[in-house]
């Protein structure tokens, strides 16, 4: 399955948990403040993923960065997976 898609089907997982109501669309330039999650849920979000990839890329950091848009986040994900390879 793309990275996309699994973080896609992780977050709506998670804000069907947290009872979040996310925006109706969420495309790479969505601020992720704006889209529905709040920071318990992003952590949430975090763990499902490494439960689901193996990885958790905030971890891993040396200077933590927050992600601003979706396509911040993907971006990430893609970068540690592709360190992990």
């Amino acid at each position: 399955m793309e990275l996309e898609q699994q973080i896609r089907e992780a977050l709506t997982k998670v804000a069907l948990i947290a009872d979040c109501t996310m925006v109706e669309t969420i495309n790479n330039n969505t601020v992720l403040l704006q889209s529905g999650l709040d920071s318990l849920g992003f952590a949430m979000l975090v763990a499902q993923l490494e439960e689901d990839l193996g990885i958790d890329p905030f971890s891993q950091m040396q200077i933590a960065v927050y992600p601003r848009t979706f396509g911040d986040f993907i971006s990430i994900y893609r970068q540690a997976l592709a360190q992990e390879s």
